[in-house]
């Protein structure tokens, strides 16, 4: 299967020579705990080392080993501009998924401390950035610049769900990252929830409602 390239970003540089180009992505859409995690990457083309351009990929496809090499490559000097945003799940229940993986998206932009021409976006749906933005569905196996993204989000989540299961044994935040797998969603039945759970999500809001109604019976 084709991997990503510098397609995109070419493309972008024709049209408009000099452009400022960073890849975004997020992580954590899904999951009934934790923040929402955004990267926006620039990678300069022609200093892309040779297995960056051979080995990214789209997170999912990687192992998290493979994911920790290139998150670590990533950030190794002069190898990309890196910015980081997240959206916790104060603002998830109250904006929606969507709208909150946005602000995560525009918080890593901003945190880029760099004029951006534009935006390429993994998705079909554009946040408000202030650039112009081009959404790629598949984006993070299409575009170098949205993998390296994709992996910077899923690293700095999956390590931001390891520290929080730390705190907060017995969900298997540690191995399931917050998503609703039968262990987690039977954790939830058991333990209660947390203050990192997502209210807005079914499963959550399910779960505050039994409580509430054992409340009412006692």
């Amino acid at each position: 299967m084709p991997r990503p390239n510098f397609a995109f970003e070419r493309a972008v540089l024709e049209r408009i020579p000099g452009a400022i180009i960073a890849g975004v992505d997020e992580a954590g859409r899904g999951p009934l705990a934790g923040p929402v995690v955004a990267a926006a990457v620039i990678l300069d083309i022609k200093k892309t080392s040779l297995s960056l351009r051979r080995g990214l990929d789209d997170s999912k496809k990687l192992s998290a080993a493979r994911r920790e090499e290139f998150y670590a490559a990533l950030f190794a000097p002069d190898a990309a501009v890196i910015g980081i945003g997240q959206a916790d799940v104060g603002e998830i229940d109250n904006l929606n998924i969507l709208n909150a993986a946005h602000l995560a998206m525009a918080r890593a932009v901003a945190a880029l401390n760099r004029a951006v021409t534009v935006a390429l976006v993994d998705g079909n749906r554009a946040p408000q950035l202030p650039c112009d933005v081009q959404t790629i569905i598949g984006g993070d196996a299409k575009s170098l610049s949205i993998a390296a993204a994709s992996i910077v989000a899923k690293v700095t989540r999956d390590r931001l769900m390891t520290g929080l299961a730390l705190a907060y044994p017995g969900y298997g935040w540690e191995s399931n990252m917050g998503y609703g797998t039968a262990a987690h969603c039977q954790a939830i039945e058991r333990l209660g929830v947390t203050p990192h759970h997502r209210r807005s999500f079914a499963p959550v809001r399910a779960q505050l409602d039994r409580e509430s109604v054992a409340i009412d019976l006692a």
